[in-house]
């Protein structure tokens, strides 16, 4: 498992430290760019979806997720990840969904359940072939979601 995921996983509680980290690891102006171009290295709206189709597909198929989102409406998830993920990368989308913490209030997600989908995210994007780094910036900007997400001990 790459090192970031490791780290990812082993510092959820720490969520803001990890993404400091994270961020410094990749500053200056080669960074800047580098980050501005993730939208492109992602592939763009096609290869998002493509992505977010995988995502859930792997998260209907673990025991570990599927209870969260085999119940909902799957084309609505998948289309806000997709805008979400579109506009963390700097692409032209907004994301217009409910913020992380009303969406989650109620779910009695727990820091396993996270740990999980975070797993699944991180192996869709290897399957897709994401650059590493590329992945590493988008997870940095999801990592402070957690503790609006993981509503149970």
């Amino acid at each position: 498992m790459p090192l970031l995921i490791t780290l990812l996983q082993r510092h959820l509680a720490a969520p803001l430290l990890l993404a400091a980290t994270v961020a410094s690891a990749f500053s200056g102006p080669a960074a800047a760019q580098a980050a501005a171009d993730d939208f492109a290295r992602f592939g763009s709206q096609p290869g998002l979806a493509a992505l977010v189709d995988d995502f859930m597909q792997r998260l209907l198929d673990d025991p570990r997720t599927a209870p969260f989102f085999k119940p909902v409406n799957q084309a609505h998830v998948k289309a806000q990840l997709v805008d979400q993920f579109c506009a963390l990368l700097n692409g032209p989308c907004r994301y217009e969904g409910a913020d992380m913490k009303a969406a989650h209030q109620d779910l009695e997600i727990k820091r396993a359940d996270f740990n999980a989908l975070v797993e699944a995210l991180q192996q869709a994007m290897d399957a897709r072939g994401v650059p590493f780094a590329a992945q590493n910036r988008l997870l940095a900007k999801l990592a402070p979601m957690h503790r609006d997400i993981v509503t149970a001990r």
